[in-house]
């Protein structure tokens, strides 16, 4: 379902590194909107320590109270109001690419790409499962605290509740038989994830990349959104941006020479492309690793 472009929430992130945010949200009076009609591209996930309130998700209302947890699927268009005078609740919002792995794998592909293109849907309401409870009350925790590690521990806590969540409240729109293809073609696209990863500094075409898994270029295109949730493209440049993001961080080399050592033949290109994909520019990042 088409969602309208105006009700879509941009959504900013306090760490462009570390995709995730938690409001502690307290509202006051019966009958206050919590938020209007919205929709986004993250999963959100709604606990309430206290009080009642009225969620609706795609039109369909539900009512909760302490200890329940909402969650929030992508795109899915919600709105929320106060049922009491005194309500208290978090709101957790997580970007997907946080748990994309730099490589593709069988984690990416049966279930992290699954959840970001929605084939992977949860239930909007749980209600007395203490398991996944702790871990979002942990995961909160750790994220006000931000001790050594905290972001390791996030990342954790986070496939654990993906964990629960795809075994108790999961609905795949993926039969049995598109899930052993989705496996079937990440083996044959292994070679091609390997030759990425070994020659991202070199010139990589759809022609050449293609070829390596014995596919017409329209095909190979195709497969290879489905399985990662990326073009091409945006794989390929992907990689490279988190290369010369180490490069950064880690030599002494100069930006022209990152640039050109992680398959950016324009520096004028890179610097667009960097800003693009980690919102600073390469020198503003530098800076900030020098500080």
């Amino acid at each position: 379902m088409e969602r309208p472009l105006s009700l879509q929430e941009p959504m900013d992130m306090p760490d462009r590194f570390f995709p995730i945010k938690v409001h502690h949200c307290i509202a006051n009076e019966y009958g206050r909107t919590l938020f209007t009609h919205h929709w986004h591209n993250h999963i959100e996930f709604l606990y309430f320590t206290k009080g009642s309130a009225l969620i609706e998700i795609n039109s369909v209302p539900f009512e909760v109270g302490e200890g329940d947890l909402v969650v929030v699927n992508a795109k899915d268009l919600h709105y929320g109001v106060s049922q009491c005078d005194d309500l208290v609740y978090y709101a957790m919002i997580v970007d997907i690419k946080l748990l994309h792995s730099h490589s593709v794998d069988a984690i990416e592909t049966k279930f992290i790409t699954p959840i970001s293109q929605n084939q992977i849907i949860f239930e909007s309401k749980i209600t007395g499962d203490e398991q996944i409870i702790t871990c979002i009350s942990s995961l909160i925790g750790e994220l006000n605290r931000r001790e050594l590690g905290y972001e390791l521990s996030i990342k954790s806590y986070l496939y654990r509740i993906l964990t629960i969540l795809l075994r108790s409240y999961g609905t795949s729109k993926m039969t049995t038989e598109d899930d052993l293809l989705r496996l079937k073609n990440l083996e044959r696209f292994t070679p091609v994830f390997q030759y990425i990863e070994e020659h991202y500094h070199e010139d990589l075409t759809v022609e050449l990349l293609s070829g390596l898994a014995g596919l017409s270029r329209f095909h190979f295109s195709r497969l290879f959104k489905e399985l990662t949730g990326r073009t091409v493209t945006d794989y390929i440049n992907t990689l490279r941006i988190n290369k010369s993001e180490y490069l950064l961080r880690n030599s002494r080399l100069n930006i022209s020479e990152i640039a050109l050592s992680t398959g950016f033949k324009d520096i004028y290109y890179f610097s667009r492309s960097f800003k693009k994909y980690k919102h600073v520019s390469p020198s503003e990042m530098r800076k900030s690793f020098h500080e």
